[in-house]
Protein backbone atom coordinates (compact mmCIF):
# COMPACT_ATOMS: atom_id res chain seq x y z
CA UNK A 1 0.00 0.00 0.00
CA UNK A 2 1.58 3.51 -0.97
CA UNK A 3 1.30 6.15 1.25
CA UNK A 4 -0.39 9.21 -0.38
CA UNK A 5 0.20 12.09 2.23
CA UNK A 6 2.16 12.85 4.95
CA UNK A 7 5.94 12.71 5.51
CA UNK A 8 8.77 14.14 3.51
CA UNK A 9 8.16 15.27 0.03
CA UNK A 10 10.58 15.47 -2.77
CA UNK A 11 10.87 19.44 -4.08
CA UNK A 12 8.28 20.14 -0.85
CA UNK A 13 8.62 23.58 0.79
CA UNK A 14 10.76 26.53 0.51
CA UNK A 15 14.68 26.38 -1.00
CA UNK A 16 17.33 26.79 1.51
CA UNK A 17 18.61 29.86 1.78
CA UNK A 18 15.50 31.55 0.26
CA UNK A 19 13.94 34.33 2.24
CA UNK A 20 14.06 37.84 3.31
CA UNK A 21 18.01 36.89 4.82
CA UNK A 22 19.34 34.56 2.23
CA UNK A 23 20.09 32.20 4.79
CA UNK A 24 18.93 28.55 6.37
CA UNK A 25 16.53 29.51 9.44
CA UNK A 26 16.18 27.42 12.51
CA UNK A 27 12.86 26.55 14.25
CA UNK A 28 12.52 28.24 17.69
CA UNK A 29 9.92 27.84 20.02
CA UNK A 30 8.60 30.71 21.61
CA UNK A 31 5.70 30.80 24.57
CA UNK A 32 2.01 31.82 22.92
CA UNK A 33 2.42 34.94 25.34
CA UNK A 34 5.77 36.19 24.11
CA UNK A 35 5.39 35.67 20.48
CA UNK A 36 4.30 39.88 19.91
CA UNK A 37 7.52 40.81 22.47
CA UNK A 38 10.12 38.67 20.43
CA UNK A 39 8.44 40.18 17.14
CA UNK A 40 8.50 43.57 18.42
CA UNK A 41 12.28 42.89 19.22
CA UNK A 42 13.26 41.65 16.19
CA UNK A 43 11.45 44.62 14.34
CA UNK A 44 14.05 46.60 16.07
CA UNK A 45 16.59 48.83 13.60
CA UNK A 46 19.30 50.32 16.00
CA UNK A 47 18.59 54.09 15.92
CA UNK A 48 21.49 55.82 14.84
CA UNK A 49 22.13 59.82 16.12
CA UNK A 50 24.74 61.67 14.73
CA UNK A 51 27.91 62.72 17.14
CA UNK A 52 29.63 65.53 16.47
CA UNK A 53 33.80 65.91 16.85
CA UNK A 54 33.69 69.12 18.77
CA UNK A 55 33.32 69.30 22.33
CA UNK A 56 30.55 72.00 23.85
CA UNK A 57 32.15 74.14 26.24
CA UNK A 58 29.75 74.38 29.48
CA UNK A 59 31.59 77.80 30.27
CA UNK A 60 32.54 80.53 27.55
CA UNK A 61 31.27 80.20 24.27
CA UNK A 62 33.43 78.76 20.96
CA UNK A 63 33.12 78.76 17.33
CA UNK A 64 30.31 75.85 16.01
CA UNK A 65 32.14 72.77 14.53
CA UNK A 66 29.91 70.65 12.24
CA UNK A 67 31.79 68.29 11.60
CA UNK A 68 30.38 65.12 12.19
CA UNK A 69 32.63 62.10 13.97
CA UNK A 70 30.52 59.04 14.00
CA UNK A 71 27.04 58.28 14.02
CA UNK A 72 26.20 56.70 17.56
CA UNK A 73 24.21 54.26 18.32
CA UNK A 74 23.02 54.78 22.03
CA UNK A 75 22.65 51.12 22.28
CA UNK A 76 25.99 50.31 21.96
CA UNK A 77 27.26 53.03 23.91
CA UNK A 78 24.80 52.84 27.17
CA UNK A 79 24.21 49.06 26.80
CA UNK A 80 27.50 47.16 27.14
CA UNK A 81 25.73 43.69 27.52
CA UNK A 82 22.14 43.53 26.38
CA UNK A 83 21.00 39.97 27.77
CA UNK A 84 22.10 40.67 31.50
CA UNK A 85 20.59 44.08 30.56
CA UNK A 86 17.10 46.16 32.06
CA UNK A 87 16.04 49.52 32.70
CA UNK A 88 13.65 50.94 35.16
CA UNK A 89 12.47 54.43 36.37
CA UNK A 90 13.83 56.45 39.67
CA UNK A 91 11.26 57.31 41.64
CA UNK A 92 12.25 59.71 45.09
CA UNK A 93 15.07 62.14 45.40
CA UNK A 94 17.16 59.94 47.95
CA UNK A 95 19.96 59.68 45.17
CA UNK A 96 20.03 63.24 44.33
CA UNK A 97 23.40 63.77 45.03
CA UNK A 98 24.94 61.14 42.73
CA UNK A 99 22.41 63.01 40.03
CA UNK A 100 19.70 60.82 39.86
CA UNK A 101 16.35 62.41 40.25
CA UNK A 102 12.78 60.92 40.44
CA UNK A 103 11.28 60.13 37.12
CA UNK A 104 15.40 59.17 35.31
CA UNK A 105 15.69 55.87 33.49
CA UNK A 106 18.82 53.68 34.92
CA UNK A 107 20.01 51.43 32.85
CA UNK A 108 20.96 48.08 35.07
CA UNK A 109 23.67 46.18 34.14
CA UNK A 110 23.19 42.26 35.98
CA UNK A 111 26.25 40.95 34.49
CA UNK A 112 28.50 43.47 36.79
CA UNK A 113 29.52 42.34 40.16
CA UNK A 114 28.36 44.57 42.97
CA UNK A 115 31.13 46.33 44.96
CA UNK A 116 31.67 48.85 47.10
CA UNK A 117 30.21 52.39 45.61
CA UNK A 118 28.52 51.21 43.18
CA UNK A 119 25.09 52.22 43.05
CA UNK A 120 23.06 49.14 42.74
CA UNK A 121 18.84 48.17 42.40
CA UNK A 122 18.42 46.37 45.69
CA UNK A 123 15.38 44.32 46.91
CA UNK A 124 15.44 44.44 50.69
CA UNK A 125 12.54 42.00 52.15
CA UNK A 126 10.88 42.51 48.81
CA UNK A 127 10.89 46.29 49.03
CA UNK A 128 12.56 47.53 45.63
CA UNK A 129 15.81 50.25 46.35
CA UNK A 130 18.28 52.49 44.25
CA UNK A 131 21.63 53.08 46.34
CA UNK A 132 25.32 53.29 46.63
CA UNK A 133 27.03 49.93 47.61
CA UNK A 134 28.76 49.31 50.59
CA UNK A 135 30.99 46.70 51.74
CA UNK A 136 33.22 46.73 55.05
CA UNK A 137 34.26 42.87 56.34
CA UNK A 138 30.84 40.99 57.04
CA UNK A 139 28.84 43.92 56.80
CA UNK A 140 26.32 45.49 53.42
CA UNK A 141 25.33 49.31 53.85
CA UNK A 142 23.18 50.92 51.20
CA UNK A 143 23.62 54.29 51.16
CA UNK A 144 21.45 57.01 50.15
CA UNK A 145 22.84 59.94 48.34
CA UNK A 146 20.58 62.41 50.40
CA UNK A 147 21.06 63.51 53.80
CA UNK A 148 17.40 63.01 54.35
CA UNK A 149 17.25 59.48 54.15
CA UNK A 150 18.96 57.31 56.44
CA UNK A 151 21.51 54.34 55.69
CA UNK A 152 19.83 50.70 55.47
CA UNK A 153 22.46 48.45 57.78
CA UNK A 154 21.50 44.90 56.00
CA UNK A 155 21.55 42.56 58.52
CA UNK A 156 21.71 38.77 57.50
CA UNK A 157 17.79 37.99 58.93
CA UNK A 158 17.02 40.76 56.12
CA UNK A 159 15.97 39.03 52.60
CA UNK A 160 18.93 40.78 50.18
CA UNK A 161 18.95 40.30 46.67
CA UNK A 162 21.24 42.93 44.39
CA UNK A 163 19.34 42.75 40.94
CA UNK A 164 22.27 45.00 39.42
CA UNK A 165 24.22 47.79 39.27
CA UNK A 166 23.32 51.11 37.16
CA UNK A 167 25.63 52.06 34.25
CA UNK A 168 23.81 55.04 33.43
CA UNK A 169 21.09 57.07 34.07
CA UNK A 170 19.03 58.40 31.31
CA UNK A 171 17.99 62.22 32.70
CA UNK A 172 15.65 64.94 31.17
CA UNK A 173 16.22 68.40 31.63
Amino acid sequence: MKQTHGGKRMNAGRPKGIGPHGEPTTPVRIPNSKVELVKHFISQESFKIPLYSSAIPAGFPSPADDHIEAMLDLNQHLIHNPSATFMVRAIGDSMIGAGIHSGDILIVDRSITPSTDKIVIAAVDGELTVKRLHLEKRTMQLVSENPKYRTIYVTEQQDTVIWGVVTNVIHSL
